[in-house]
This record gives structure tokens, sequence and C-alpha cells, in this order.
């Protein structure tokens, strides 16, 4: 588990293919940034623009990880070389200062806006439709592995576009600052919206059994 408050921006310096056929994954090289190491174990878990990856090597100031096909298929900014947000596991005893965040990506939205708004930046984020109905005012949604507060939600014809304030300390300590309107970005939805939707249904169902 992870809080979505980002550790480190770090960069991810090299992409090697683990095999030559289409379903090959790759493995990626991080330089982990200002992420401490000391206490990375192989085997642990290091959220890459939100993404669960697991540890399978490591150096001083680097560490490596393999992305299957899979997840390279349903996440963005993990093919390539360039700066991403990193976070290590949660910790028992951590302050949860974002939101209880599980590193599954569960869909890619796009960016319609992103501009300076007085001292702040107006996010805006078009999510696919089946992401929109979890999304609500003041509801949490992560965004490349960050957590943020949603200040508005339109349902479209073409999904749902929602809002985010970014202060400066946000923009200036992630990697959001390089996005730009048409971006891909990876999200994953509050895992608590997640299990009141199922309870609801759940119950909706019992509700219309017929009694025997």
């Amino acid at each position: 588990m992870f809080t979505g408050i980002v550790a480190a921006v770090g960069r991810i310096e090299s992409v090697k293919p683990l095999g030559s056929g289409d379903d090959a994954g790759v493995r990626l090289n991080v330089e982990a940034g200002g992420l401490d190491l000391a206490d990375v174990q192989l085997g642990d878990s290091i959220t890459i623009q939100g993404a669960c990856m697991t540890v399978v090597a490591k150096t001083g100031h680097s560490f490596e990880v393999d992305v299957s096909r899979e997840s390279l298929n349903r996440t963005v900014g993990l093919g390539e070389t360039g700066e991403v947000n990193l976070e290590k596991a949660l910790r028992a005893h951590d302050r949860l200062g974002g939101h209880i965040v599980s590193g599954h990506v569960d869909g890619l939205g796009t960016v319609t806006r992103f501009a300076p708004v007085g001292e702040s930046h107006e996010l805006r984020v078009l999510a696919p439709r089946e992401i929109g109905r979890y999304l609500a005012y003041k509801g949490s949604i992560t965004v490349n592995g960050v957590s943020l507060t949603v200040n508005s939600v339109e349902d479209r014809e073409d999904g749902c576009e929602f809002s985010i304030n970014l202060i400066p300390h946000t923009v200036q300590v992630t990697a959001l600052k390089h996005l730009r309107e048409g971006v891909r970005v990876n999200l994953e939805i509050d895992l608590i919206a997640r299990y009141v939707e199922r309870m609801l249904s759940a119950g909706m169902e019992s509700s219309n059994r017929p009694l025997e």
C-alpha cells in the first residue's frame, strides 16, 4: 500500500527488452533521485508513476524493475526514459498524508488543460466514463502516483472531465510539472469508493431477490 505522497522524482535511465517477441516486457533502470534506498530490499515494492513495481536489483543510487507487457499496455510513462514520481511502500507506523493507494492503475486519462491560475496550476483531465462514476467533488484521485483532491467533476459524452488545483509545492516536487495538454496520465480511483460501490450494488441485488 502507498499514500500518493511522492517521496522523490527519479529518472528512468534505460529501458531494455526482456525478450524479442511482441509480448516481451522490459527491464527499467531507475535513478532514484532523492529516494533513500538504504532500507530497500530485493522484492520490495516501489511505485513508478503510480504503478506498483517490484525491485529486482539495486545499487546505492538506482534500482531495477521488470515491467510486463500487460503493465506496459495499461499504463503510460514506463516504456521510455525520463523523470518519474517515486514512492516506497507504506509502513504500518507511517503517516497517511494522502489517501490509501494500491499502486494498481485503473485507467488512463488525457490532460485537457494544464495552466497557471494565480500562484497555482489548474489541471484538467478527461477520464474514461467507467472511472468517472468514482469521482466526486472533494474526493481523492491519484494521477501519476500523486494523491490529489478533485475540485470539480463534469460528465461528458466522451468521458468525465475533472479538475484539480495544484499548489506550487506539488508542481515543484513532482514530475507533474512536465504535463501538457494531450498527454496521457495514469489514474487510480479511491479504494474506498470502489468498496462503497460494491456494497451498494450487492445490497440492491439482495433487496431485489425474491423470498423463497
